[in-house]
Order: structure tokens, then sequence, then C-alpha cells
């Protein structure tokens, strides 16, 4: 029997940097969801380095199998992206260091697998992870709840019925051809 994955979700951010374990299998359950707190320090290599450590801390604690981040989405401030675009980089280098497989996440898609709505606003989010995983305590920061939700997202990808097996199938046809006992006649 394969080993239950464990997933990594991080909420990238140079204030607030949201991460959450998931453990995985049939059911998913939240193994630990929190926040690094990056403000008090004003030197930005300096929380850079934070966030490296903080990455390191997790894997070597965990032993995650999987590492999901939320891509950052596009806004009008430039400087904000490329900050934002740093402490990303940092993690996802963290993650490589020890070979874990790496996945973006945009916030519209991690948004559209917890609620079914592309466009949900952070407590609808919440409301449904607190549902789905029976968490009893909102977390202060809904940085947290979106790491976890980009691990969700993530758990949901991993545990599709088709996407295994339709990796580099053109269509319906081709999928029934190389899966004939998945077809059931009523």
């Amino acid at each position: 029997m394969p080993k239950s994955p464990i997933i990594l979700g991080i909420d990238p951010g140079t204030q607030i940097l949201g991460y959450a374990l998931l453990k995985g299998g049939p059911h998913p359950a939240l193994i630990e969801m929190d926040v690094l707190k990056l403000t008090k320090e004003k030197d930005i290599y300096a929380r850079l380095q934070m966030i490296h450590a903080k990455i390191i801390e997790l894997i070597d604690t965990h032993n995650p199998t999987h590492f999901a981040i939320e891509a950052p989405f596009f806004g009008k401030n430039v400087q904000s992206m490329l900050k934002l675009g740093r402490a990303q980089g940092v993690a996802i280098a963290a993650a490589m260091h020890y070979k874990l497989p790496v996945v973006e996440y945009a916030p519209k898609k991690v948004k559209q697998s917890i609620t079914g709505n592309g466009n949900a606003d952070k407590d609808m989010v919440w409301k449904m992870l607190e549902r789905i995983l029976k968490i009893e305590k909102q977390p202060k920061y809904f940085d947290a709840t979106d790491a976890l939700g980009v691990a969700l997202c993530h758990w949901y990808q991993l545990s599709s019925p088709v996407l295994p097996a339709a990796k580099g199938l053109k269509g319906w046809e081709a999928f029934l051809a190389k899966n004939p006992g998945r077809v059931k006649l009523k």
C-alpha cells in the first residue's frame, strides 16, 4: 500500500507567509496550519532568509511528499509583484532542494476547487475548509487558510481518478481505448 501523501501548501507573502500541512489518503486531514509573520524585520533579504528557514524547518519536521504554492496574481504595483515573486522563489528553491515536486495554483483555481466558485471571498473559502476538514477553530489570519486551500486543491488534483490515466491521451475515445476496464455497461 502506498504511503499517504503529505502536502505542504504555501501562500507566499513578504509581510505574512501562510503555510499548511495536509495528510492525504482517502480523507484529507489537517496536520498543521499557521503563518510566519515577517513584519518585524525591515530588511527584505532577512525576510527571504526567514522564509527559506521556515520552509526547511517544515520539511525537516513533517517530511512532506508534495509542495503546492499559490501563484501570484498580477496586480498594478510592480514593486509588490517583484517582492512577492522573490518570496515565492525562495520557498520553491527550498522545496526543490529536497527534491519535492512543486506545483503552482492560481488563486481562482484554488477557490474553484474548494468552493465551486473561482470568485469566492476568503470567508467563503474558510467556511468550506472548516466543513470539509472538520476544523473547529478559525486561525487569526486568512493567509493560513489560503495555504490550506492550496494544499487541499492539490489533494483534489492527486486524488482525481481520471488524471493519472489520462496523461497524454487525446479525448474520451483514447481514454476508453486505453482503459476498457473502466467502462461500465448497464
